[in-house]
């Protein structure tokens, strides 16, 4: 059953694909400017630059992907159910904390979110808005029943 997003961050967006397209209508572009210009190579460029930037992409929408359901939080390639949680406001962050999502440290352009669990160990979860996912965390585990 899917379970609806109370928050949410995509990996990456989907800009950086133009980049190949950008540059071999620029090389066309330029190249006419000196006489005769080659649209096939320059086509060909393009996709050359097209095809592994959208490999990079949809490998960094999957792997930094943030989204918080009211059963888990998914970060990255793992996803910490939210029975496991124990608190996340006012949470200190330890030195050597295991990092969420399988890296060895925080994505870049992300800030940490201390998480800690119910058996007292104390995680890091990332975010580019760690306040707003903190905030949304928060208010996820003050809803939840008591068990």
């Amino acid at each position: 059953m899917e379970q609806p997003t109370l928050y949410s961050e995509p990996g990456a967006s989907w800009w950086p694909l133009l980049w190949g397209p950008a540059f071999g209508l620029a090389g066309f572009l330029l190249e006419a400017l000196t006489g005769a210009a080659h649209a096939g190579l320059w086509a060909a460029v393009a996709a050359g630059l097209f095809l592994p930037t959208l490999l990079w992409v949809q490998a960094r929408r999957r792997l930094y992907e943030v989204r918080l359901t009211p059963v888990a939080l998914h970060q990255g390639r793992e996803e910490l159910q939210l029975r496991d949680i124990a608190e996340v406001e006012g949470v200190e962050p330890r030195a050597g904390a295991r990092v969420l999502g399988g890296g060895w440290t925080l994505p870049r352009g992300r800030a940490e979110v201390p998480i800690k669990l119910v058996d007292g160990m104390v995680v890091v979860g990332w975010a580019r808005d760690p306040e707003a996912l903190g905030t949304a965390l928060g208010e996820l585990l003050r809803r939840r029943p008591l068990a």
